[in-house]
């Protein structure tokens, strides 16, 4: 959102009277906004240091500024009037309004980003760590060399080597 506008320097002032005498049939100045703080202070409404001033002959004068601050649509001067005057008003968004919105969007990206990453390095320790307990990966390599003993002594108890001439003079017998 927008606030009553502040004045930052000659080339605003400027820019402002340029637009608003394009108002002037319609009224005759429009609110900005300055107010006094409870230290008597002198403040934009959007905080910034009331550093350039444009008040019009004899304003502010005294402690008038309880009331509200008019931009005289033709002359651009400031002058102090009762808030219930009928007046138009410029507003203004913060010039890091835009800024804001992007870096919260970038932030909510990063932080999405960051909670995956947690949680696919939380389902990694999980997985490993089950894997461990099973002991699944030495496990495998014991069955395996399990089977191979057992393959190997079953070779060697059927192998007596006169096993293997007996089967070789029974085959070269019924060939004949």
């Amino acid at each position: 959102g927008g606030m009553l506008t502040s004045v930052e320097d000659l080339v605003e002032s400027n820019f402002l009277i340029e637009h608003a005498d394009l108002y002037t049939s319609k009224t005759s100045g429009f609110w900005i906004g300055i107010y006094r703080n409870v230290n008597g202070q002198l403040l934009w409404q959007d905080n910034s240091a009331l550093d350039f001033v444009n008040w019009g002959e004899g304003q502010p004068s005294g402690d008038k500024l309880a009331f509200c601050v008019e931009l005289s649509a033709a002359t651009g001067n400031w002058s102090v009037l009762p808030c219930s005057s009928q007046k138009g008003f410029i507003c203004k968004k913060p010039k890091n309004a835009r800024k804001d919105k992007v870096s919260g969007h970038l932030n909510m990206w990063i932080l999405l980003t960051l909670v995956l990453i947690i949680l696919l390095g939380v389902g990694f320790m999980i997985y490993f760590s089950l894997k461990m307990k099973t002991g699944s990966g030495t496990g495998r390599e014991a069955r395996r060399g399990s089977r191979q003993l057992e393959y190997s002594r079953t070779l060697t108890a059927g192998d007596n080597g006169s096993d293997a001439t007996n089967d070789k003079e029974k085959n070269e017998h019924s060939v004949v």
